[in-house]
């Protein structure tokens, strides 16, 4: 296969414990192509030279997944921003779009009338234990190489 090779994969997230916190079982595989930006480049990494039927166990620092937890991505604003929200509290998320983006923030601490509010993807610094199973790995079409994405499996 190329480098413009696409991936069909079932995943199992596991955390710390070898607990799975997340899998595509039962649900739809995991498309990508090589060398998109929509899939952690640590996955893409264990599939290189893999075909249907290998399963992987990879493990996946930050810095080839999320990345660090950026401190700077932690912000206090004043409970006000929340208007219209009855109750902010600790675990919540809300979408924002500021900056023309759409982004996911994940409220971390309510005190007085101040809440801290966490802007880092939620495993970013974290290593990350998957188990892949490779589904199929075919050649990239003409369509998907111009459009960068996957068409179908």
């Amino acid at each position: 296969m190329t480098d413009k090779s696409v991936y069909v994969l079932n995943y199992w997230l596991k955390n710390a414990e070898d607990v799975v916190v997340d899998t595509s079982e039962g649900g739809v595989p995991m498309m990508f192509m090589q060398g998109s930006k929509n899939i952690i480049q640590g996955i893409q990494d264990a599939v290189i030279g893999r075909v249907a039927g290998d399963r992987i166990e990879a493990i996946i620092p930050s810095t080839l997944a999320y990345g660090a937890h950026n401190p700077d991505l932690v912000s206090t604003v004043p409970q006000s921003v929340f208007d219209g929200v009855e109750q902010v509290y600790v675990g919540m998320k809300f979408q924002t779009n500021t900056g023309g983006d759409a982004q996911v923030v994940k409220v971390v601490a309510v005190k007085n009338e101040e809440v801290t509010i966490d802007s880092n993807h939620p495993l970013a610094g974290l290593t990350l234990k998957f188990e892949l199973e490779v589904v199929d790995v075919r050649e990239a079409t003409e369509e998907e190489l111009l459009s960068g994405k996957v068409i179908s499996a």
